[in-house]
């Protein structure tokens, strides 16, 4: 029975989630040197909320390098409906890697890769003898579920989770989490701003995987689906297997990140000074809960 309890944290997630909490109302804490620190000090109090439920042995933050990845390369428009960040935000994407690095929690990251293969990557290598809890928004990362992994969801407010294992995904979902893959393959993501088979949503696409298995499946029995199903798949063929390779998270990014390095200490003294110097008011009480 492994003791490990490693906690991997979508940092953009929690950086993007608690900015918003609070944009929407223009409250930016900007401090004296002109700098806005809402997104930092709400990523802050997500991430000692969730260490204080899942009292984790050992942290590791992974993070988007960039805007392009290997998925742009395959398709061009992946994730152009998005548009850039907020002012306010950008100067906080390096402020929150250094108070996670004040915290002596490694940042981890690969340029071309995003953080889901970060994550997928680590939890892989890890779950062989370590328990991993993966702290996101992203539901694509509930494709990683197997023993030993369990993907904590983000809801609204602090401290409320969606948490999930193998077994309850498949309960509620009613399929295998890597046939989520093949789910997003079929009707797309409008998030990522692919479209999968168009015509075919959740609905049919739930369906097709139920009776079929997979995406080769569908294709061996293609004779058996109704004509517009079939119609709708063989005019997007190429376009079903290039989003089937944009959904799957990668899991043999170049990422390696030691358990030793992880192993999760707060120097309250180093971490004080972080705070104090962002100028956090009342963090040991609304923050750290000290």
């Amino acid at each position: 029975m492994t003791t490990n309890r490693v906690l991997l944290v979508d940092g953009m997630a929690l950086l993007f989630r608690a900015f918003y909490a609070t944009a929407m109302s223009n409250y930016y804490m900007i401090n004296s040197k002109g700098t806005p620190t809402n997104a930092v000090y709400g990523m802050m109090k997500h991430l000692f909320t969730a260490l204080d439920t899942y009292q984790p042995t050992h942290v590791i933050c992974c993070w988007d390098m960039g805007s392009k990845t290997f998925r742009n390369d395959l398709y061009p428009d992946y994730k152009a409906n998005r548009g850039e960040p907020p002012v306010e935000l950008i100067p906080q994407f390096e402020l929150a890697k250094e108070t996670v690095a004040a915290l002596d929690i490694p940042n981890v990251g690969q340029v071309g890769y995003e953080a889901d293969d970060c994550m997928g990557t680590l939890s892989r290598v890890y779950s062989e003898d370590s328990q991993v809890f993966l702290l996101t928004g992203d539901q694509d990362l509930l494709q990683l579920l197997k023993p030993n992994v369990n993907v904590v969801l983000l809801k609204k407010g602090y401290g409320n989770y969606a948490e999930y294992h193998e077994d309850s995904f498949y309960e509620e979902k009613g399929i295998t989490p890597s046939q989520m893959i093949d789910l997003k393959a079929l009707m797309g993501d409008t998030s990522d701003n692919y479209p999968g088979v168009k015509g075919i949503g959740e609905k049919t696409a739930l369906k097709l995987l139920l009776k079929y298995g997979t995406i080769e499946g569908i294709l061996e029995n293609i004779e058996e689906l109704t004509k517009g199903q079939r119609s709708k798949i063989e005019e997007n063929l190429d376009m079903l297997h290039l989003s089937r390779k944009l959904a799957a998270i990668h899991c043999e990014a170049a990422v390696d990140c030691s358990l030793d390095d992880a192993l999760f200490y707060i120097d309250e003294e180093k971490m004080g000074a972080k705070f104090d110097e962002l100028e956090f008011k009342n963090w040991k009480k609304n923050i750290t809960g000290m």
